[in-house]
């Protein structure tokens, strides 16, 4: 696309290790006047790839994720006022990349807009089981948003009023079910960390208000806190729920293993939130910088 045509947004794409995904990233994003790469130090051909495409480079030592985004947020001098914030395992559509040319050919009256997610699992759109849409504010005026204080699965505060794109992007990670393993497996030990925070914390975390009326992030976060204070059998409620309540066996066989698989992340935070009750264990030693200091540590049974 010639610069005279290019879309005035920056693209902000964190990255480690993404070679297998950063080509297609950025060729969904080549419409918009500035592409700025922001790695933590990747390994792999990941930097020779996106400069080959024009994009640039932003090094930062990754910490955990809000942290780290919101740095960029605060340091990288952009180039235009509004950023559209894009994961390197994510693309940018068609209708989605015609929507945001319309929205800005007019004013925006927003500071922000959320877009939803079509999540992709061993090559397929898992569109039930309640993982569609799947809200997420990327589309942001510079200086008018930052991320929650949160470890992970950390969500947008944005400082004025928010829309709602139309149309999805795409959200599609194909790197072996090994990979998939081991992300799910740190995130569970950080999801962990976070609920023992809600549960026995006294600090007031800067963090997305939890709404049961609210659409979006903020409803699924008033769920999950209800959950993780008063649902027993939590994995298995969250199955019956993904795959019954919320259709997912309409997914077919997809549906089936990806609502298994959530059942068992749950299960996995269930037993880390466990572990970290022990302030010797492994768990705690390694999260202790991320447990609030004015934690009360609950009394062990027995």
């Amino acid at each position: 696309m010639s610069e005279s045509n290019a879309v005035p947004l920056s693209i902000l794409i964190p990255t480690k290790n993404e070679e297998r995904n950063i080509v297609a990233c950025i060729e969904s994003v080549s419409w918009a006047d500035e592409i700025i790469v922001f790695d933590s130090y990747s390994d792999d051909n990941t930097l020779q790839l996106a400069q080959s495409l024009g994009a640039k480079i932003v090094q930062r030592r990754f910490d955990n994720f809000s942290t780290h985004k919101n740095w960029a947020m605060a340091n990288i001098q952009f180039k235009h006022k509004w950023l559209l914030i894009v994961d390197a395992d994510e693309r940018i559509t068609d209708e989605l990349r015609e929507e945001i040319r319309q929205l800005f050919m007019q004013q925006p009256d927003c500071k922000g807009y959320y877009i939803a997610r079509k999540n992709y699992f061993w090559n397929t759109w898992v569109k039930h089981g309640g993982r569609f849409p799947d809200w997420q504010l990327r589309l942001l005026q510079v200086g008018y948003g930052h991320y929650e204080q949160r470890i992970v699965h950390e969500h947008m505060l944005l400082n004025g009023k928010a829309g709602f794109l139309k149309h999805p992007l795409i959200n599609y990670d194909y790197k072996g079910i090994d990979r998939y393993f081991d992300r799910q497996n740190t995130y569970a030990s950080m999801e962990a960390v976070e609920v023992f925070n809600m549960l026995y914390g006294t600090s007031d975390a800067q963090q997305i208000k939890p709404t049961l009326f609210a659409k979006g992030p903020a409803r699924n976060r008033f769920l999950k806190n209800i959950a993780y204070r008063y649902l027993p059998f939590r994995p298995l409620i969250k199955f019956i729920w993904m795959y019954f309540i919320k259709l997912g066996f309409l997914d077919g066989k997809i549906g089936f293993r990806y609502s298994v698989l959530q059942m068992f992340y749950e299960y996995q935070v269930s037993l880390k939130l466990e572990e970290l009750q022990d302030p010797d264990s492994p768990i705690t030693k390694k999260y202790q910088a991320y447990l609030q200091p004015t934690i009360q540590q609950p009394t062990k049974k027995g």
